[in-house]
């Protein structure tokens, strides 16, 4: 039986939550934190996060196949599963081309990493797989628990729930700036976005929703950010969180770009939590 998420989590910086922070997302009634940026196989930053609340779900989002062992992961793994029982979904993923020197298939290294995660005990559906196109869309819904999607849009999570089928689960993350000046919003949604856009994985899977070469310029322009970094009120970004599950996602992981403790107060009651 999978982990029960809820319907809206939160997405950080591994690096960026200390125990407050962990313990106001909780506070608030979300049902998940999803720490990024979590590339070793020793899992302790999520370990902090459990320790410092009571009940709130904790996931990796992702961590990085490459830079960590699987073993040495399935046997973190074990230890938070048994310190902190049915709190902790372990996301892996395959990253970036441009960002590993090391050259093999990323679909049968992912295949061979998820081998070696069963094999060392960790249980298919307490894994979560980062997914973009079909093939590893397939993948994640055949044998993990189901599909985080990063940077994408609700015609992207529309079109991986065709995919992926009805069971399986769609978790994915979403950009906010809950601020009511567009030009402001938009120029830290640019910051942030700049670095993803010089990534073929991303602007691939962006192409396929229709935008361009002249869309992934200049940090990005007005129609890809406003998509891919939700912004305006609290209502204007809550309705598009939720368009995520009107287009089929199981569970949003919404990713504050700015003052995530304020933002996701704001948030959280226009959202039922």
């Amino acid at each position: 039986m999978r982990l029960e998420l809820g319907r809206y989590g939160v997405w950080l910086r591994a690096r960026a939550v200390d125990a407050d922070l962990a313990r106001a997302v909780e506070r608030l009634g979300y049902g998940t934190l999803w720490l990024g940026g979590v590339n070793g196989a020793d899992l302790e930053d999520p370990e902090s996060a459990l320790a410092a609340t009571d009940s709130l779900v904790v996931a990796t989002g992702i961590v990085n196949i490459w830079s960590a062992d699987a073993a040495r992961t399935a046997r973190s793994y074990q230890r938070l599963a048994e310190r902190f029982p049915n709190r902790f979904q372990l996301g892996v993923g395959i990253g970036h081309p441009e960002r590993t020197d090391v050259y093999a298939s990323p679909y049968d290294t992912t295949v061979a990493y998820l081998d070696a995660l069963a094999e060392h005990g960790v249980p298919t559906n307490r894994t979560v797989l980062a997914a973009l196109g079909p093939r590893v869309l397939r993948l994640a819904g055949t044998r993990t628990a189901g599909a985080h999607p990063y940077l994408t849009t609700p015609a992207h999570t529309a079109g991986a729930r065709e995919v992926l089928g009805a069971a399986p689960l769609l978790a994915p993350e979403q950009k906010v700036v809950v601020d009511t000046d567009p030009e402001r919003a938009r120029a830290i949604g640019r910051d942030y976005l700049a670095p993803y856009l010089a990534l073929s994985n991303y602007t691939r899977m962006l192409r396929t929703l229709g935008f361009t070469d002249a869309d992934f310029a200049d940090g990005g322009s007005d129609a890809l950010v406003d998509q891919l970094v939700l912004h305006g009120d609290a209502a204007t970004v809550a309705a598009g969180l939720a368009a995520h599950l009107e287009a089929g996602a199981d569970h949003v992981a919404i990713q504050p770009l700015t003052e995530p403790a304020r933002s996701l107060a704001a948030l959280a009651p226009l959202l039922g939590l």
